[in-house]
């Protein structure tokens, strides 16, 4: 038994000092390519790893064995507990499609190297998405390996943390929302009103059908009844709170104003918010109503696109966009009333945080202990 454990030791000691090599051959490049050096390598030791658990020969607790190893060699290694390696391990076995089951040696790998072992896995990608896989730190890959299982929909999580650069929060609120299922789905007539089909398709993957506002939290906002509040409550904590609403909302939105006061023929207008969006280089009205998508909405907003066209729209700009930000809305229905009206509207829905799921919820903290920790 003895004769074994020393067995074990020297076979640990030798995987240290094999990962070992690799991490300081690994920092020496990623100087300049440092997140597509962390990827390689982590995909390097998540195969040395999953090949030596899977297959029974290195015993158990050897993870945490080597990693205490690696913190005692290379004193202030972060990135390397017994958590790290198991999900680089998970890393390597959800990317890798092949059987390749013979030993491995982790070795230096170049940039040409690594766009191999990515395309051999997936062969049918292009050289955009092996671009936006290399871009997204090891960290956002954890949590979309995490909580995202079809390929098509990691594919465009990781893409959209390369051009959004979302934080990790980021992330983990756009999956919580399930962004990839309501991009493009919000019922809208941008196809028929807007003549340039590529804008059109543009504008419509712009928008979802719904929103997390989960900065609004109504228990918060005093002691009158949630029946009773307005728009006009949720409209000022969205100003408030506008940095996290254009998080939100999505890419390239800019704040222009809230209540902003159009005037025509001596009658007054006011739209809720004003936004202007750098893609779609356009003005985006958002009207905000507290109750059920009513037909009556679009003809309010279709007035203030009117006005704005016309008053605050720059000749070089494309032509305004509505958006109805209703509790919620029959998308069927939507889709037939919409279609009449000839300036570009589209309805979501949102949700605030105490509109939440049972489940959900419970997974946030509570606002006495996030007050407290302020």
């Amino acid at each position: 038994m003895m004769e074994e454990n020393k067995d074990l030791v020297v076979i640990y000691n030798q995987a240290s000092d094999i990962i070992k090599t690799a991490i300081l051959q690994a920092q020496e490049r990623a100087v300049k390519h440092i997140t597509r050096e962390q990827l390689a390598l982590y995909y390097g030791v998540g195969r040395f790893i999953s090949l030596n658990t899977r297959q029974g020969r290195w015993g158990v607790g050897a993870i945490d064995r080597i990693s205490e190893r690696l913190q005692r060699e290379l004193p202030g290694l972060r990135g390397f507990s017994p958590r790290s390696l198991r999900y680089m391990r998970t890393f390597y076995e959800e990317w890798n499609t092949d059987n390749d089951n013979s030993e491995i040696v982790i070795s230096n790998s170049s940039k040409e190297e690594n766009n191999i072992i990515w395309k051999s896995q997936f062969p049918n990608l292009g050289e955009a998405d092996l671009h936006a896989f290399f871009n997204v730190a090891f960290t956002h890959h954890t949590e979309i390996l995490k909580y995202v299982k079809p390929l098509e929909e990691r594919l465009f999580y990781i893409r959209l943390c390369a051009t959004e650069r979302l934080s990790v929060d980021g992330l983990k609120k756009a999956i919580r929302s399930d962004v990839f299922h309501r991009q493009g789905q919000m019922p809208n007539n941008f196809s028929q009103c807007i003549p340039d089909s590529t804008l059109a398709l543009r504008t419509i993957n712009m928008f979802k059908d719904e929103y997390l506002l989960d900065f609004i939290n109504v228990e918060e906002l005093g002691e009158r009844d949630r029946g009773e509040i307005d728009e006009r409550v949720v409209e000022m904590e969205i100003v408030h709170n506008v940095k996290k609403f254009i998080m939100t909302f999505g890419r390239d939105f800019a704040f222009v104003g809230n209540q902003y006061h159009l005037e025509v023929f001596g009658i007054d207008h006011f739209p809720d918010l004003i936004f202007f969006n750098r893609e779609l280089n356009a003005l985006v009205v958002v009207e905000l109503k507290k109750g059920t998508f009513k037909p009556a909405y679009l003809g309010q907003l279709c007035t203030y696109l009117r006005l704005v066209d016309d008053q605050m729209r720059k000749p070089h700009e494309n032509p305004t966009i509505g958006i109805v930000l209703c509790k919620s809305a029959d998308k069927e229905y939507v889709e037939y009333v919409i279609q009449d009206y000839d300036k570009p509207m589209g309805v979501a829905t949102y949700r605030a945080s105490a509109d939440m799921p049972e489940k959900l919820r419970k997974a946030l903290p509570d606002i006495e202990d996030l007050k407290k920790l302020l």
